[in-house]
């Protein structure tokens, strides 16, 4: 890239494992481009990239948001919380975009995650092009557009009304209301309200710029209908925003992660290591969802009843919060560090692990089922690794991809709640494992799109390329300005 002076990206992210994992390998894509990069976030989010493989070369701008602890939902109102992450985020992103112009390099671009309409306002107020970083499905992001955008009462509708189904323009299937983003339901979580208004605030923002910029964690292949299902917006996709050395097909003697951590010595590889090829049912719930007891109970007699070996992650705050709401985050203890009824039958058919590297599993050629919440990072990379899933999804855009794993993509099966607790029973968790497992068509789709996600990240595959042209027209943005300014 020519010129004297480096491009350089600021790039904010909510300070969530969730939000910053993609953010970071977007971070990464960046610097091998031959960008600079300042990484900002809070404090607690900081703290999330402790145990990352975080490249040399990468600067940070962490500033603190009130909460270096990180948020809890029993610490007070978040949208007092997100009101202070306002705050001192926009005076930080401002910050540093005045000491960059003081310097003389000059923020290139902003890009954010979201959750953060704001960054976009910080970005037009000192002329810097700023773009959205959006770490869900394109369809997620098709749905919120339209439902502020004049499908907002029909959407509403599907509370009261058991055969409700929505077909949205340019999309190819309907969707329930089991598949729609739980934010938009009225039974959302009173904590978790704020985050309805804060979406409709980045549309709201996107519209405000001439050519908005999305840039979209997933690939061409994997959703060529909702990636174009708006006319008012391009949304481009850079993903799957995954360690790139994860995307190939690897020895499994090979003992780097993508965290950089030596796994030698973690003994669920090493138990894997000793299963039959596809046989292992590899169960995780990610970082923030979190079963009730009732919930775990069910799930470990299906385990069991299914006489497979299984790897389960559960993880240290799941045990003290298993009778706790599934979204309330707290440190009350309780009695809740008992065992489960039946841990000693789990502990002679399968593992439990309090923490694993998911990428490193996954691509572990004994497991053949993914038992997944359905986050977008997981969901991809179960995809990525070409492993079915079983659908569990618990709340956001979890749904809706679960939605998509199953109907549209046809690389698993959705567990069904039932009765009047919502609990997805034992049979039901039995029969959609005992279906993923033996289903030669679901492992035949999974890696058809395994190989296709492995083609559009790597050199010269679609989300490369397009990554490359967002730099560039970024840059030649810069340039023409800079010309304007001279002359």
């Amino acid at each position: 890239m020519g010129g004297q002076q480096k491009p350089h990206f600021l790039l904010v992210t909510f300070p969530a494992q969730g939000h910053i994992n993609p953010a970071l390998e977007f971070a990464k894509r960046l610097l091998r481009a031959g960008v600079d990069v300042t990484f900002a976030t809070s404090l607690s989010g900081n703290r999330c990239l402790e145990k990352a493989d975080v490249p040399d070369g990468l600067g940070f701008a962490a500033f603190s948001d009130g909460y270096d602890d990180g948020f809890r939902a029993n610490d007070g109102n978040i949208l007092t919380y997100m009101s202070k992450f306002r705050q001192s985020g926009s005076k930080s992103l401002s910050d540093v975009l005045e000491k960059a112009r003081d310097e003389g390099k000059q923020v290139t671009c902003l890009v954010y995650t979201l959750l953060l309409p704001w960054a976009a306002e910080v970005a037009r107020e000192y002329h810097v092009p700023s773009a959205l970083l959006w770490i869900q499905p394109a369809l997620v992001f098709d749905v919120y557009y339209y439902y502020f955008r004049g499908y907002g009462d029909v959407i509403k509708e599907c509370e009261n009304n058991p055969s409700w189904s929505l077909r949205l323009p340019n999309l190819p299937f309907t969707l329930k209301k089991c598949d729609l983003p739980s934010f938009l339901l009225p039974s959302t979580p009173l904590p978790y309200t704020f985050a309805l208004p804060t979406f409709q605030e980045q549309i709201e923002e996107l519209e405000k710029e001439e050519t908005p910029t999305i840039l979209v964690n997933t690939f061409e292949e994997l959703e060529v209908d909702a990636l174009k299902a708006i006319e008012r917006f391009t949304l481009i996709p850079v993903g799957p925003l995954l360690p790139l050395r994860n995307l190939e097909v690897r020895d499994p003697s090979d003992d780097r992660l993508s965290s950089g951590r030596d796994l030698r010595g973690e003994d669920y590889l090493k138990w894997l290591d000793s299963q039959e090829e596809s046989k292992v049912i590899y169960v995780s719930f990610g970082s923030i969802s979190v079963l009730s007891r009732a919930q775990q109970e069910e799930l470990a007699r299906a385990l069991i009843q299914t006489h497979r070996p299984f790897l389960w992650v559960i993880r240290e705050k799941e045990k003290k919060k298993g009778n706790k709401d599934e979204h309330e985050d707290t440190d009350d203890d309780d009695d809740d560090d008992e065992e489960l009824s039946c841990m000693e039958e789990l502990k002679q058919l399968g593992k439990i692990v309090p923490w694993c590297s998911q990428v490193e599993v996954l691509s572990h050629p004994s497991v053949g089922c993914f038992v997944t919440h359905c986050g977008w990072n997981s969901t991809l990379e179960s995809i990525t690794c070409g492993v079915p899933m079983v659908a569990f999804p618990q709340w956001t855009d979890q749904t809706t991809n679960a939605k998509l794993v199953r109907d549209v993509w046809k690389i698993g099966v959705r567990v069904k709640k039932s009765g009047e607790e919502g609990l997805v029973k034992a049979e039901e968790i039995k029969k959609c494992l005992e279906e993923v497992m033996e289903s030669e068509d679901t492992r035949k789709n999974a890696k058809k799109l395994n190989e296709l996600a492995v083609q559009a990240a790597k050199q010269g595959g679609g989300s490369d390329k397009n990554l490359k042209c967002f730099i560039e027209k970024v840059i030649s943005h810069q340039k023409l300005n800079l010309c304007d300014s001279i002359h």
